[in-house]
């Protein structure tokens, strides 16, 4: 058999070797001699391609799908517009450290750099949005940088690499050889753990008073949510998470305290604050956690473990910094640390979540958010994978949807990307057949990617979509009230669309619900649709703010709770 091929027929090959079941592409002039390949080979039943409606869905449905499956995601555009498409998808992935290989057509090399049509430098514009990329110009080279694409994207710190492959080298022919990509030159992953710093840690861990175990994505992405189960456990210690960790510890679990910060729950907030140990393990004390840094956690010792070195010391100093995957820490740090007693410092936070839970009135305008959320999860009994959109449909979820599996809540963390949720839930769907998947959503954001209905209908994916209702860009208002006396500027969309006419006119199914009582019978009716979207609209109380909140640069002093 030869192993003459031309460029497309690399790159496929290539995904094959690399487990690709399934990839999110929009076609266009410059990927058409990959396209051309691959009609053959989805009709062959190699792969399955996904067609969205606009390349962000792209980037968003690959996401969605590597973070409910742990794969690497893939999606592919087409030079120019369909590259520059994909660029807020791909900032997306970077920076919540999602694995995607991003394959983008590029001019034949004999018109780059002459303003040729449907010309960019995808190259340059990525650089500061991907973990690395790519401008493929020789063909000899294609298969190997597909095979070191895949191996970075997932390896280390995962996110996303893109691939910028002119028309001309998909087109032209190679020799294609096996290669199994082991390492790279000056592409470094930690793999030693700094044994003695482990040793001291467990030691802090087993003496300490006042612990706090602080957890991040980076403890699903290694896959250590049982270690982490298994060290507070053994040592009694409360955990809270961030948005990206939701989901790394069980949310039901008795030593679970929410996500702390700006909208986290307060006795989440209060325990990092008035710890005296915090223990962070793939988490990266983002600014939504610690507002002003320098009035964050005073009197805490720090333990930070995170596979990233740029991550450590950077917005915290640690008393104890260790590199390396969180995994492979915790096996070592576990069987260290000795069992601790709970005692003044667990009661302590128990009576402070006694007194400050989450809480809400029953609004008189309209139906309470957290009543629809508190629903969703009664009725999919905490099961479904949860997408959410940007905003207080957001917060609300990450408050009241309890996540007791990784890979279950899906949200724009970093990037805080309105128009995620939906082609994120299409993604996690197309990944997990068997799953119920819900996008809880606002009725602003759930407009920047509607188009991706006809991707649902086309492919029968049963997406449902919890729109929370309340004829604003809420999240906005909420600011403007609080912080801007009540200056309503430009944050009113009430009425546009009718969703229930939209869904009908795309062919799916739609309901709108405005009384209380009738929430839990259209979620019900909505979880028996398995062949095409059902869109819930929630008409919400319009001016309901989402609390706790702690305002931005600010600290747990300044926490509001009503």
């Amino acid at each position: 058999m030869s192993n003459k091929m031309i460029g497309a027929d690399a790159i496929l090959k290539v995904f094959e070797e690399e487990g690709v079941e399934v990839m999110f592409g929009f076609p266009g002039g410059s990927v058409i001699p990959i396209y051309d390949r691959l009609y053959h080979a989805v009709a062959d039943g190699r792969f399955r391609h996904v067609l969205p409606r606009h390349e962000q869905g792209a980037a968003h449905m690959a996401d969605g799908y590597a973070r409910s499956t742990g794969r690497v995601g893939v999606c592919i555009a087409t030079s120019g517009p369909g590259a520059m498409n994909l660029v807020t998808g791909i900032a997306t992935a970077y920076m919540d450290s999602v694995p995607l290989v991003a394959i983008t057509g590029q001019v034949k090399t004999t018109a780059i750099g002459k303003d040729s049509f449907q010309e960019a430098d995808t190259w340059g514009v990525t650089i500061p949005i991907t973990k690395h990329n790519y401008l493929v110009k020789n063909v000899a080279d294609l298969p190997d940088i597909v095979r070191e694409a895949f191996y970075i994207a997932r390896s280390g710190r995962p996110g996303p690499v893109l691939i910028d492959i002119h028309s001309d080298v998909s087109a032209a022919e190679c020799t294609f050889t096996e290669r199994h990509i082991e390492q790279l030159r000056g592409y470094r992953p930690p793999v030693t753990v700094d044994q003695e710093a482990v040793r001291k840690a467990a030691e802090w861990i087993s003496e300490a008073e006042r612990p706090v175990l602080y957890i991040g994505g980076g403890v699903i992405a290694s896959g250590a949510c049982d270690l982490v189960k298994q060290l507070a456990e053994k040592a009694n210690i409360a955990v809270v998470h961030t948005l990206m960790g939701k989901g790394g510890f069980p949310e039901t679990h008795p030593l679970s305290f929410g996500m702390p910060g700006m909208h986290g729950t307060a006795y989440a907030s209060y325990a990092l604050n008035k710890a005296g140990l915090i223990i962070a393990i793939g988490a990266r004390f983002d600014d939504r956690v610690t507002g002003d840094p320098s009035k964050f956690a005073v009197g805490a010792r720090i333990i930070h473990i995170d596979v990233d070195a740029a991550e450590l010391n950077k917005i915290k100093k640690a008393d104890i910094a260790i590199c390396g995957d969180a995994r492979q820490v915790l096996e070592m740090l576990v069987p260290l640390v000795k069992p601790r007693s709970p005692g003044a410092w667990e009661a302590e936070l128990e009576d402070y979540r006694a007194r400050h839970p989450l809480r809400y009135e029953t609004p008189s305008d309209g139906i309470a958010p957290q009543y629809v959320v508190e629903q969703l999860y009664k009725i999919t009994g905490g099961e479904a994978i949860i997408s959410t959109e940007v905003g207080q449909n957001q917060m609300w979820a990450a408050q009241y949807y309890k996540v007791d599996k990784p890979r279950h809540f899906l949200s724009s963390g970093g990037l805080g990307t309105m128009g995620y949720g939906f082609p994120a839930a299409i993604g996690a769907q197309v990944g997990n057949p068997d799953k119920v998947v819900w996008d809880i959503a606002g009725d602003g954001s759930i407009q920047m990617c509607i188009q991706e209905l006809a991707t649902c209908i086309q492919e029968k994916l049963p997406v449902k979509v919890a729109i929370l209702n309340n004829c604003y860009l809420g999240m906005v208002r909420q600011w403007q009230d609080l912080f801007y006396e009540k200056r309503y500027s430009f944050v009113s969309i009430c009425d546009v669309p009718d969703f229930v006419k939209l869904l009908d006119a795309y062919g799916g199914v739609g309901y709108k619900v405005s009384d209380p009582e009738d929430v839990a019978p259209a979620i019900e009716k909505a979880m028996e649709v398995d062949d095409r979207p059902c869109f819930i609209d929630f008409k919400v109380s319009k001016e309901e703010n989402v609390f706790p909140m702690i305002p931005a640069g600010k600290s747990f002093d300044d926490l509001m709770l009503t």
